[in-house]
């Protein structure tokens, strides 16, 4: 029996959730389908087909995943009501009337609540899916009966029982509505109860329903309630605790983090580059590659984890064979475009990528459910939940007030208690998930002092980032201050092409404000093997240095080079060859060099079983300062070619965005272009597909159905039935005739229209 508003006015509406879309313009169809992607995948044929897949369980569950607290609650008050009109569910709701009306519009434009002839009603399998406590914003009563007492009757039978009664109902309704009668008579009137559960039911507060069990129904627990479904407000989301953060310092450490962070991608790719780090068989980065990683980054292993990990989600690490044909990782050829940015467009790329890459670079070294240790890299470390868990805690970080971060110690539980109250059927693991997301936000520059600087906001916005880090960062300078230690400071941060030209004649010896760079014999001859002589590197320290340039440096180069190419290596297998024949008896007797198998065979000579790139490197380390010589004498220095893989394709979120809205144009014509021919079909349903849309319509709409099915011995029948829930590829219906539930396989029905 229908309810009608507090005017008495029967209620406008549609007589199917398949009218209701079809009354929609083609933009709230479009709008559903990006809110509810799986209902576009693949293209509905028809609007019924779209009504089908948008009631069905698995769909319903994802969607009232994305709800807040207050906005669950809303919809359990739907439920719990059955039927209803937006005047009683705002009365209903402990909450703001115009925060129950905005939810409604949600809902209605979620499809997960309809406006059927009778009132707003809820989809049949969102009831199934309203699972948890009030912590979930799910209330714990019931629907109300097919009795349609009101709630103000229903309290004045509340109040006039006894005591007892009234105690032991209260306690039913606070454990989820249902008691068992156990030696409870049920069926006596008013008068006749020796007992307060017999009391209860025969005022019909109790109603029996099969199995021994006793129910609540909802406008009991209402009456109970003093009317709501909830003694507390639903919609106050918990406060976040903040604590005093001077704008200026905030920011300022924010960016220098977001220069930190650019700056070690940038230095363990070239690394990786000319020295690559051995990948798992199984995938991922060793234990031991990333431990050298942190070392060579000055890191800790946690630290070195999110600069890879954060590296391959902007595409610019990937794995490629070596010469033995073992993968490695190295810098992708992306690295070289994204070396070509500046320091804020570089943090940009990094903190896109971060935003929206599932990667767990927290749990790097921790056990997995298996015992074993997880790995960076490793393709089963991520989270679904992980991207809008990351956007989630930067929003809420974003709303502090002017001056104000997350405070310290209590700010975090704070935070997670928001989070809980914003996405409460969201797993478990969301402490760990929020905590790890303000973590790694402040390695990165993403917030500084857990509060948001404002190039962020723009990030979160969809705005350009670049502008407001770009404003912050120091400019970059072309010079540095040679000193008589052999040593130079920069004084801020370098051009591109000087930091990497400094990088190769020296060595880094300490970061910060002013970086600085030591001048050793090893740095000289790196610069000498990459193909520059003597003059160039005078020339290159004369022009970057704004001090002359100290005598003891123009010693040390004037050194290394009369000591570089003293030692020639050619195939013999390989050989060695040098004027000095103190230096090759010297080498000889090396007590490192005996597994080189060098034997002298003139007194300039040396032949070696070993090849001549694997030597090369060799006699560097013991610290000689060897070149390669071609067959026709004549000496080979210059640069090592980097390694380079092929980026893999990224998903940019503006085109993963103007992609989902084509998706979703698409699938409103295919719709349209659906209905147009659904016109021209007779309205019996005789596929599978149409089958199940028009069983699953019966079931919104609580109406008989006349079946064609198909029995285990191939005999066709008819049965007029009344659809309950379609799960699993079986219908259950209730038989008209006899009240039981039956069960059908859902391919076993060929035709289903409505019961005549």
């Amino acid at each position: 029996m229908g309810r009608t508003g507090n005017d008495g006015a029967q209620r406008s509406g549609h007589r199917s959730l398949a009218d209701q879309l079809r009354s929609w313009p083609a933009e709230r169809v479009a709008q559903l389908l990006t809110d509810r992607p799986d209902l576009a995948t693949p293209a509905p044929h028809d609007f019924g087909q779209l009504a089908s897949r948008a009631a069905s369980r698995s769909s319903v569950a994802r969607a009232i995943d994305i709800l807040s607290r207050g906005e669950v609650s809303v919809l359990d008050a739907l439920v719990v009501a059955v039927e209803t009109t937006r005047t009683e569910i705002a009365q209903t709701v402990y909450a703001d009337p115009s925060f129950v009306g905005a939810t409604v519009d949600r809902l209605l434009d979620l499809a997960l609540v309809w406006e059927s002839t009778e009132g707003l009603r809820p989809l049949s399998a969102v009831a199934d899916c309203l699972t948890g406590g009030t912590e979930s914003g799910v209330s714990g009563l019931r629907p109300r009966s097919a009795e349609n007492r009101s709630v103000a009757r229903t309290a004045e039978l509340v109040a006039s029982v006894s005591p007892g009664a009234r105690r032991l109902l209260e306690h039913v309704v606070a454990e989820g509505g249902t008691a068992t009668a156990g030696s409870a008579r049920v069926g006596i009137s008013p008068g006749d109860e020796t007992s307060p559960a017999e009391e209860l039911i025969a005022h019909r507060l109790l109603l029996p329903s099969g199995d021994g069990l006793l129910v609540a129904p909802g406008e009991v627990g209402l009456a109970v309630r003093g009317g709501r479904t909830t003694t507390t407000p639903v919609d106050v989301p918990p406060d976040i605790a903040w604590s005093e953060r001077p704008v200026r310092l905030a920011t300022s450490a924010a960016a220098g983090a977001a220069a930190e962070a650019v700056r070690h991608v940038e230095q363990l790719l070239e690394w990786w580059g000319h020295r690559p780090a051995a990948a798992l068989r199984t995938g991922g980065l060793g234990v031991r590659e990333l431990r050298s990683a942190g070392e060579h980054l000055g890191l800790d292993n946690g630290g070195a984890a999110l600069v890879v990990e954060t590296a391959s989600a902007a595409g610019l690490v990937a794995t490629r064979a070596d010469v033995d044909g073992n993968p490695v990782w190295v810098p992708t050829d992306a690295f070289d475009s994204w070396m070509e940015l500046d320091v804020a467009g570089r943090w940009a790329v990094l903190a896109r990528a971060w935003l929206a890459s599932p990667r767990l670079p927290s749990l790097v070294g921790e056990r997995g459910p298996d015992g074993k240790t997880w790995n960076a890299l490793t393709p089963e470390l991520s989270s679904g939940v992980l991207p809008e868990t990351k956007r989630m805690v930067l929003t809420e970080l974003a709303r502090a007030p002017e001056g104000s971060g997350l405070a310290t110690g209590t700010g975090l539980a704070s935070l997670v208690a928001r989070l809980a109250w914003l996405r409460p059927r969201r797993p478990r693991t969301r402490a760990d998930l929020a905590a790890w997301a303000v973590g790694e936000a402040g390695r990165l520059g993403l917030t500084g002092l857990d509060a948001v600087p404002s190039y962020t906001r723009d990030l979160l916005a969809g705005a350009d980032p670049v502008p407001a880090l770009a404003a912050l960062l120091p400019d970059p300078v072309d010079h540095v201050l040679i000193q008589a230690d052999l040593t130079a400071v920069a004084p801020g941060p370098l051009l591109p092409d000087i930091a990497r030209s400094l990088h190769l004649v020296a060595d880094v010896e300490s970061r910060g404000a002013a970086t600085v760079y030591r001048f050793t014999p090893a740095s000289i001859r790196r610069a000498l093997d990459a193909g520059w002589s003597a003059a160039e590197t005078h020339a290159f320290l004369e022009s970057v240095s704004r001090t002359p340039v100290p005598q003891p440096l123009s010693y040390l180069v004037d050194d290394a080079v009369r000591s570089f190419g003293r030692l020639r290596v050619g195939v013999a297998e390989s050989f060695v060859r040098s004027d000095d024949e103190a230096a090759l008896a010297e080498l000889v007797h090396h007590p490192r060099a005996a597994a080189l198998g060098l034997r002298r065979i003139a007194p300039t000579v040396l032949v070696s079983t070993t090849p001549p790139d694997i030597l090369l490197p060799r006699l560097r380390e013991l610290g000689v300062a060897p070149v390669a010589e071609a067959s026709d004498g004549t000496v080979r220095v210059g640069v090592v070619e980097p390694l380079r893989a092929r980026a893999p394709k990224q998903r940019v979120a503006a085109a993963e965005e103007a992609r989902a809205a084509a998706h979703a144009a698409a699938a409103v014509r295919a719709l349209e272009e659906g209905e147009e021919a659904a016109r021209s079909r007779p309205a019996t349903a005789s596929s599978p597909a149409n089958a199940l849309s028009a069983l699953r319509d019966a079931i919104e709409r609580r109406a008989d159905v006349l079946i064609a099915y198909t029995d285990d011995r191939g005999v066709v029948g008819e049965r007029t039935v009344r659809p309950v829930r379609v799960e699993g590829g079986r219908l259950t219906a209730l038989d008209p005739s006899d009240g039981e539930e039956r069960s059908f396989p859902v391919h076993r029905i060929g035709r289903v229209t409505p019961s005549p």
